[in-house]
């Protein structure tokens, strides 16, 4: 058997390990020689030529290509009232109100018919709440110019 032997840390700090770094570096070198192909090695053969002025050109010419194609024109009537734009949008808004108050209001309905089959007067009251403010919801747009007086 092999006697193993106890080194302290000093030792260790100051032992060469420079022959062992050496036999794997050529190891690598002949497992990467055998792994690589001809255009590989002519690449690698290539002189390496650092030009940071052309990339940083060609990078800034790209932005402003981007820059200027990606512009978007808007689309605005020609003339038109601004007040006629927030109106449409103020009558797009309420339409989807209206489309869940129509819903909150079959909903209702649906709940007012099953507490009645069913015979429970939570369910009921419920279902005449969903469908009060279901009708309350649809009817929003109308109820608001009736406050308003317009």
């Amino acid at each position: 058997m092999d006697k193993i032997e106890l080194i302290s840390a000093d030792e260790l700090m100051n032992m060469d390990f420079s022959k062992e770094r050496a036999e794997e570096n050529e190891r690598e070198e002949r497992n990467n020689k055998m792994n690589t192909t001809k255009k590989e090695k002519k690449l690698k053969d290539r002189p390496v030529k650092k030009r940071p002025w052309k990339k940083t050109v060609v990078m800034s010419l790209t932005m402003a290509l981007l820059i200027m194609t990606m512009t978007v024109p808007a689309f605005a009537a020609e003339g038109g009232d601004p007040i006629t734009v927030v109106n449409n949008l103020s009558n797009f808004v309420f339409g989807l109100i209206r489309a869940v108050g129509i819903i909150l209001l079959g909903w209702g309905i649906v709940q007012v018919g099953m507490s009645f089959q069913s015979h429970d007067p939570s369910q009921r009251s419920n279902g005449f709440l969903t469908l009060a403010g279901g009708l309350v919801i649809t009817f929003a747009k109308e109820i608001l110019n009736l406050i308003m007086g317009a």
